[in-house]
């Protein structure tokens, strides 16, 4: 069980600090590992947070790539490790090449700020072991760009590994056949736009995202 999260933070990251909440919550730890640094220290697991890294210039993600520390996490992903990367996270690691596919500019060109229904697809991936297949989640997005895309080979290729790990029920972005959330070819590797992190309190609204958590952990 992974019990030591580090949890990646780039200029313009700002939920860092949630992420680090939920895992202590749930009774993990978490250290805040700043993109300057070439290494993950003891981590068992590592969180790329949401946020706006890099400000999102020229494409969100598409500077953050090139920090130092994302070397680490490639190296600790292509061990096995298992890694998350939450909205801008989902991003980073889509362009790191960690992940398939890209974020674009959701449906309607609108910023949506909601809570949202996920099915579970499938519970083979690090972040959905402990979950049903078919479950239903009440998860949070806050993002202009999540609108997942890639191309119709990837997307076959996705479907017949069974590596769409949630779909929205209503989608509110326009990605694709629904995808809210994919896994690497290694099922260690995850992305998801919605926010597990903040669905871990009651006072949120939901505590469906202490499912997700807690199967990562």
């Amino acid at each position: 069980m992974a019990r030591h999260v580090a949890v990646v933070r780039f200029p313009g990251t700002n939920c860092e600090f949630d992420v680090v909440e939920a895992v202590e919550s749930l009774g993990g730890t978490a250290e805040i590992v700043f993109h300057d640094r070439s290494s993950l220290g003891a981590a068992d697991a590592v969180v790329v947070a949401g946020g706006f890294a890099h400000g999102d210039y020229l494409r969100p993600g598409a500077i953050a790539r090139f920090s130092p520390v994302m070397s680490a996490v490639r190296d600790f992903a292509e061990n096995g490790g298992p890694v998350i990367g939450i909205c801008n996270g989902f991003q980073v690691l889509t362009e790191a090449g960690l992940l398939p596919g890209a974020l674009q500019k959701n449906a309607g060109l609108k910023f949506r700020c909601q809570m949202t229904e996920l099915r579970v697809e499938t519970t083979d991936s690090a972040l959905t072991s402990s979950s049903s297949v078919g479950a239903i989640l009440r998860i949070p997005i806050n993002h202009f760009e999540g609108n997942y895309t890639c191309s119709p080979e990837t997307l076959a290729e996705l479907r017949d590994e069974d590596r769409i790990v949630v779909r929205y029920v209503d989608n509110p972005n326009g990605s694709v056949d629904d995808i809210a959330g994919v896994c690497s070819a290694g099922r260690n590797v995850v992305g998801l736009m919605p926010h597990p992190e903040r669905a871990c309190h009651e006072l949120l609204g939901s505590v469906d995202g202490r499912e997700l958590i807690a199967s990562f952990l």
